[in-house]
């Protein structure tokens, strides 16, 4: 190597590091790949394949993409099965010298954050199973709200739950134990054909090696108050997505607060063919949400209702206690329609606050990202108002007297509006 420039020798070395994705190498203003994940880019991107020289004597298959249209191409690759790993410009560009570069971030079907990549009305997860003998432990994960959930279950019943979660991604471990599980491996053989299976090493979902990663990440000394200190392998499933999300996506873990856990005996099990039969989320021939339950129940405004209502309908109750209370909430804006009117004026337009905040906190947000959340919180006193309404009333709403404060100190941004 002693011939080749010093840019082919830290793209070899990024490479090294992540031989199982495409690596998209910033030069300048785009997105570059080089060798055989060139290849692939060109053929499945159809993007023009040309050549660079490295050295003297040689010349290697280059293909690149604009850096401000990345994410059109990004989620094409993803949709194909393929992982991509974005190695930045993290060093000051001086025109002298050669400039820093890392991977920041490596997209994968369950991490995507991009508001392009995404559908912004259903949860966007990923899971990970691990089974022992007759019981089994799953969690699952959306990065782009910060939902966390584990639980532990019979064997039998994670491919129900995961038929209501339909993930994007699901991690297993790579251990022949599970393909000899008869059961194990006729689950992994359906989820294959519609799911992005990622296998890991098996450590990563030992007991001790995915306790300690959630007490080091939620820098607690026990996990009592996560509710499945005594579920192992809850445990071992919730350990194993946080271990990826730390290997996958620098700082955005971070944005994994907390973790709930919860029984599969509060809600109705349905496994994959009822669901289907029910056309719940989508209908049989043409596998979208118009003519399903969901398309005909859908009256929300808002990225984070949808999301909410496909979630619920997913996930049917079984407590009357808890029905009723739903019922009610449902009862009480069916009956007074003004405030039902004002509310749906109040969140008409609204952006995905969740989503926002999340890219936020992972520091990938943008001028107007920050506009959205600004509206989004000033919409609060009001919509705060109309919710603790006891009585119906045809009076406009004041904002809340505890939030209006607060609401008054926002920052209209409009320098990044005008």
């Amino acid at each position: 190597m002693a011939d080749t420039t010093p840019v082919r020798e830290q793209y070899l070395q990024i490479k090294a590091q992540h031989s199982d994705a495409l690596v998209f190498f910033r030069l300048g203003d785009f997105y570059e790949t080089f060798d055989e994940d060139a290849e692939i880019a060109a053929r499945e991107l159809d993007l023009v394949l040309t050549s660079r020289p490295v050295s003297k004597s040689q010349r290697i298959p280059m293909a690149g993409v604009p850096y401000h249209a990345v994410e059109g191409y990004i989620a094409r690759l993803i949709e194909k099965g393929y992982r991509v790993a974005i190695a930045e410009q993290v060093g000051e560009v001086t025109g002298r010298g050669l400039v820093t570069r890392e991977v920041t971030r490596v997209v994968t079907p369950g991490t995507v954050v991009e508001p392009a990549l995404l559908d912004e009305r259903r949860p966007s997860y990923l899971a990970a199973v691990v089974w022992d003998g007759a019981r089994a432990g799953l969690a699952y994960a959306d990065i782009t709200t910060g939902e966390f959930a584990t639980t532990q279950l019979d064997a039998q019943e994670v491919e129900q739950e995961v038929a209501r979660l339909q993930p994007r991604e699901c991690l297993v471990a790579a251990e022949p134990g599970v393909e000899n599980d008869e059961a194990a491996a006729a689950f992994l053989a359906s989820l294959r054909a519609t799911t992005h299976v990622t296998p890991l090493p098996s450590y990563r979902f030992e007991l001790g090696v995915a306790r300690q990663a959630l007490l080091d990440h939620f820098q607690v000394a026990t996990l009592e108050g996560f509710g499945c200190a005594g579920l192992p392998l809850a445990i071992r499933a919730a350990g194993a997505v946080i271990h990826y999300l730390q290997e996958t996506q620098k700082g955005v873990a971070t944005q994994i607060a907390s973790l709930s856990t919860y029984s599969t005996a509060r809600f109705m099990a349905l496994d994959a063919a009822t669901r289907r039969n029910l056309e719940l989320t989508e209908t049989i021939r043409e596998r979208r949400p118009q003519g399903s339950l969901l398309g005909i129940l859908d009256q929300t405004l808002t990225p984070m209702g949808g999301r909410l209502l496909r979630t619920r309908l997913a996930q049917p109750l079984l407590d009357p206690q808890e029905l009723e209370k739903r019922l009610d909430q449902v009862q009480a804006f069916y009956e007074d329609t003004v405030r039902r009117a004002q509310a749906r004026d109040v969140l008409r337009g609204a952006p995905d606050l969740e989503r926002l905040t999340n890219r936020i906190v992972g520091d990938i947000a943008r001028p107007r990202d920050l506009v959205g959340v600004s509206r989004a919180l000033a919409a609060a006193p009001t919509l705060r108002t109309l919710l603790d309404r006891g009585e119906p009333s045809t009076s406009a709403p004041a904002p809340d007297a505890r939030l209006a404060p607060l609401a008054a100190l926002l920052d209209p941004c409009e320098q990044i509006t005008a």
